[in-house]
Protein backbone atom coordinates (compact mmCIF):
# COMPACT_ATOMS: atom_id res chain seq x y z
CA UNK A 1 0.00 0.00 0.00
CA UNK A 2 2.88 2.37 0.76
CA UNK A 3 4.54 1.63 -2.59
CA UNK A 4 1.30 2.14 -4.52
CA UNK A 5 0.67 5.51 -2.90
CA UNK A 6 4.25 6.53 -3.70
CA UNK A 7 3.26 6.28 -7.40
CA UNK A 8 4.67 2.78 -7.88
CA UNK A 9 1.98 0.76 -9.70
CA UNK A 10 1.45 -2.09 -7.24
CA UNK A 11 -2.38 -2.40 -7.14
CA UNK A 12 -4.09 -2.49 -3.77
CA UNK A 13 -6.94 -4.32 -5.56
CA UNK A 14 -4.72 -7.40 -5.28
CA UNK A 15 -2.88 -6.73 -2.01
CA UNK A 16 -5.85 -5.97 0.25
CA UNK A 17 -8.20 -8.75 -0.94
CA UNK A 18 -5.33 -11.22 -0.56
CA UNK A 19 -4.89 -9.93 2.98
CA UNK A 20 -8.60 -10.58 3.49
CA UNK A 21 -8.05 -14.11 2.20
CA UNK A 22 -5.30 -14.56 4.80
CA UNK A 23 -7.77 -13.32 7.43
CA UNK A 24 -10.19 -16.01 6.21
CA UNK A 25 -7.42 -18.60 6.64
CA UNK A 26 -6.77 -17.37 10.17
CA UNK A 27 -3.27 -16.03 9.47
CA UNK A 28 -4.19 -12.33 9.85
CA UNK A 29 -6.64 -10.40 12.05
CA UNK A 30 -9.21 -8.27 10.19
CA UNK A 31 -9.01 -4.83 11.82
CA UNK A 32 -5.20 -4.62 12.07
CA UNK A 33 -5.09 -5.40 8.33
CA UNK A 34 -7.50 -2.53 7.58
CA UNK A 35 -5.62 -0.06 9.80
CA UNK A 36 -2.17 -0.99 8.51
CA UNK A 37 -3.44 -0.84 4.94
CA UNK A 38 -4.53 2.75 5.53
CA UNK A 39 -1.28 3.60 7.36
CA UNK A 40 0.74 2.16 4.47
CA UNK A 41 -1.28 4.30 2.09
CA UNK A 42 -0.51 7.35 4.21
CA UNK A 43 3.24 6.61 4.35
CA UNK A 44 3.47 6.22 0.58
CA UNK A 45 1.38 9.31 0.03
CA UNK A 46 3.68 11.34 2.28
CA UNK A 47 6.64 10.25 0.13
CA UNK A 48 4.83 11.24 -3.07
CA UNK A 49 3.71 14.50 -1.43
CA UNK A 50 7.30 15.36 -0.54
CA UNK A 51 8.49 14.61 -4.09
CA UNK A 52 5.67 16.70 -5.53
CA UNK A 53 6.47 19.53 -3.15
CA UNK A 54 10.14 19.41 -4.08
CA UNK A 55 9.39 19.43 -7.82
CA UNK A 56 6.91 22.26 -7.39
CA UNK A 57 9.36 24.25 -5.25
CA UNK A 58 12.18 23.92 -7.79
CA UNK A 59 9.91 24.90 -10.67
CA UNK A 60 8.40 27.80 -8.71
CA UNK A 61 11.86 29.03 -7.73
CA UNK A 62 13.15 28.86 -11.31
CA UNK A 63 10.11 30.63 -12.71
CA UNK A 64 10.25 33.31 -10.04
CA UNK A 65 14.00 33.78 -10.47
CA UNK A 66 13.97 34.01 -14.26
CA UNK A 67 10.89 36.12 -14.77
CA UNK A 68 7.90 34.90 -12.79
CA UNK A 69 4.39 34.47 -14.06
CA UNK A 70 4.93 36.63 -17.14
CA UNK A 71 7.46 34.14 -18.50
CA UNK A 72 5.02 31.26 -18.08
CA UNK A 73 2.22 33.23 -19.74
CA UNK A 74 4.53 34.13 -22.62
CA UNK A 75 6.15 30.75 -23.26
CA UNK A 76 3.67 28.39 -21.61
CA UNK A 77 1.73 28.06 -24.86
CA UNK A 78 4.57 25.94 -26.23
CA UNK A 79 3.87 23.31 -23.55
CA UNK A 80 0.08 23.77 -23.71
CA UNK A 81 -0.14 26.07 -20.68
CA UNK A 82 -2.42 29.08 -20.99
CA UNK A 83 -3.15 31.92 -18.58
CA UNK A 84 -6.54 30.30 -17.99
CA UNK A 85 -4.80 27.06 -17.02
CA UNK A 86 -2.60 28.97 -14.59
CA UNK A 87 -5.63 30.50 -12.91
CA UNK A 88 -7.29 27.10 -12.63
CA UNK A 89 -4.12 25.58 -11.16
CA UNK A 90 -3.83 28.41 -8.63
CA UNK A 91 -7.42 28.07 -7.48
CA UNK A 92 -8.07 24.31 -7.72
CA UNK A 93 -6.45 23.08 -4.51
CA UNK A 94 -7.34 26.25 -2.63
CA UNK A 95 -11.00 25.47 -3.28
CA UNK A 96 -11.20 21.68 -3.70
CA UNK A 97 -7.88 20.35 -2.43
CA UNK A 98 -9.13 18.66 0.74
CA UNK A 99 -12.12 17.02 -0.93
CA UNK A 100 -10.00 15.99 -3.93
CA UNK A 101 -7.50 14.17 -1.72
CA UNK A 102 -10.25 12.44 0.27
CA UNK A 103 -12.40 11.21 -2.62
CA UNK A 104 -9.47 10.27 -4.85
CA UNK A 105 -8.47 7.64 -2.28
CA UNK A 106 -11.67 5.79 -3.18
CA UNK A 107 -10.89 5.70 -6.92
CA UNK A 108 -8.59 3.26 -8.73
CA UNK A 109 -5.65 4.79 -10.65
CA UNK A 110 -6.33 8.35 -9.49
CA UNK A 111 -5.50 7.61 -5.84
CA UNK A 112 -2.00 6.55 -6.88
CA UNK A 113 -1.04 9.96 -8.25
CA UNK A 114 -3.17 12.52 -6.38
CA UNK A 115 -0.33 13.20 -3.93
CA UNK A 116 1.87 14.80 -6.59
CA UNK A 117 -0.46 17.71 -7.45
CA UNK A 118 -1.25 18.08 -3.76
CA UNK A 119 2.44 18.56 -3.04
CA UNK A 120 2.97 20.90 -5.98
CA UNK A 121 -0.04 22.97 -4.91
CA UNK A 122 1.43 23.13 -1.38
CA UNK A 123 -1.68 21.81 0.28
CA UNK A 124 -1.48 22.10 4.06
CA UNK A 125 0.54 19.06 5.15
CA UNK A 126 -1.49 18.21 8.25
CA UNK A 127 -4.76 18.35 6.32
CA UNK A 128 -3.20 16.30 3.53
CA UNK A 129 -2.24 13.54 5.99
CA UNK A 130 -5.63 13.66 7.70
CA UNK A 131 -7.70 13.37 4.51
CA UNK A 132 -5.37 10.76 3.04
CA UNK A 133 -5.79 8.55 6.09
CA UNK A 134 -9.53 9.22 6.25
CA UNK A 135 -10.03 8.39 2.58
CA UNK A 136 -7.81 5.31 2.74
CA UNK A 137 -9.73 3.62 5.55
CA UNK A 138 -12.96 2.87 3.58
CA UNK A 139 -10.98 1.56 0.60
CA UNK A 140 -8.80 -0.66 2.80
CA UNK A 141 -11.86 -1.87 4.72
CA UNK A 142 -13.83 -2.69 1.56
CA UNK A 143 -11.03 -4.59 -0.17
CA UNK A 144 -10.03 -6.52 2.95
CA UNK A 145 -13.64 -7.42 3.73
CA UNK A 146 -14.21 -8.46 0.11
CA UNK A 147 -11.19 -10.76 0.30
CA UNK A 148 -12.49 -12.20 3.57
CA UNK A 149 -15.93 -12.91 2.09
CA UNK A 150 -14.55 -14.36 -1.13
CA UNK A 151 -12.21 -16.67 0.75
CA UNK A 152 -10.33 -18.94 -1.63
CA UNK A 153 -11.97 -17.21 -4.62
CA UNK A 154 -10.28 -13.89 -3.86
CA UNK A 155 -8.49 -13.91 -7.24
CA UNK A 156 -11.85 -13.29 -8.92
CA UNK A 157 -11.74 -9.79 -7.47
CA UNK A 158 -8.62 -9.00 -9.45
CA UNK A 159 -10.42 -9.30 -12.79
CA UNK A 160 -13.43 -7.39 -11.46
CA UNK A 161 -11.46 -4.41 -10.21
CA UNK A 162 -9.27 -4.23 -13.31
CA UNK A 163 -12.47 -3.57 -15.28
CA UNK A 164 -12.89 -0.41 -13.22
CA UNK A 165 -9.28 0.53 -13.95
CA UNK A 166 -9.99 0.24 -17.68
CA UNK A 167 -13.13 2.38 -17.45
CA UNK A 168 -11.37 5.07 -15.44
CA UNK A 169 -8.38 4.94 -17.80
CA UNK A 170 -10.72 5.54 -20.76
CA UNK A 171 -12.36 8.45 -18.92
CA UNK A 172 -8.94 9.98 -18.24
CA UNK A 173 -7.97 9.70 -21.93
CA UNK A 174 -11.29 11.28 -22.96
CA UNK A 175 -10.69 14.04 -20.43
CA UNK A 176 -7.25 14.74 -21.90
CA UNK A 177 -8.71 14.86 -25.42
CA UNK A 178 -11.41 17.28 -24.23
CA UNK A 179 -8.80 19.44 -22.50
CA UNK A 180 -6.60 19.60 -25.61
CA UNK A 181 -9.60 20.48 -27.77
CA UNK A 182 -10.68 23.20 -25.36
CA UNK A 183 -7.13 24.49 -25.06
CA UNK A 184 -6.60 24.88 -28.80
CA UNK A 185 -10.10 26.30 -29.19
CA UNK A 186 -9.32 28.96 -26.57
CA UNK A 187 -6.04 29.79 -28.29
CA UNK A 188 -7.86 30.17 -31.62
CA UNK A 189 -10.43 32.48 -30.03
CA UNK A 190 -7.66 34.55 -28.45
CA UNK A 191 -5.92 34.92 -31.81
CA UNK A 192 -9.20 35.88 -33.47
CA UNK A 193 -9.98 38.45 -30.78
CA UNK A 194 -6.47 39.87 -31.05
CA UNK A 195 -6.75 40.09 -34.85
CA UNK A 196 -10.13 41.83 -34.58
CA UNK A 197 -8.71 44.29 -32.05
CA UNK A 198 -5.73 45.08 -34.28
CA UNK A 199 -8.03 45.56 -37.28
CA UNK A 200 -10.29 47.85 -35.28
CA UNK A 201 -7.38 49.96 -34.04
CA UNK A 202 -5.95 50.17 -37.56
CA UNK A 203 -9.35 51.28 -38.87
CA UNK A 204 -9.58 53.95 -36.15
CA UNK A 205 -6.11 55.14 -37.06
CA UNK A 206 -7.03 55.41 -40.75
CA UNK A 207 -10.16 57.39 -39.89
CA UNK A 208 -8.18 59.79 -37.74
CA UNK A 209 -5.72 60.42 -40.59
CA UNK A 210 -8.54 60.93 -43.12
CA UNK A 211 -10.14 63.58 -40.92
CA UNK A 212 -6.87 65.47 -40.77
Amino acid sequence: MALESACIPIPSEIIMPFSGFLVWEGRFVFWPVVVWGAVGNLIGSVIAYAVGNLIGSVIAYAVGFFGGRRVVEKYGKYVLISSRDLELADNWFKKYGQAAVFFSRLLPVIRTFISLPAGIARMDFKKFCFYTLLGSLPWSFFLTYAGLVMGENWEELKVYFHKFDLVIGILIVLGIIWWLKRHFSDRQKQKQTKAETVSYLAFRQILSYSRV
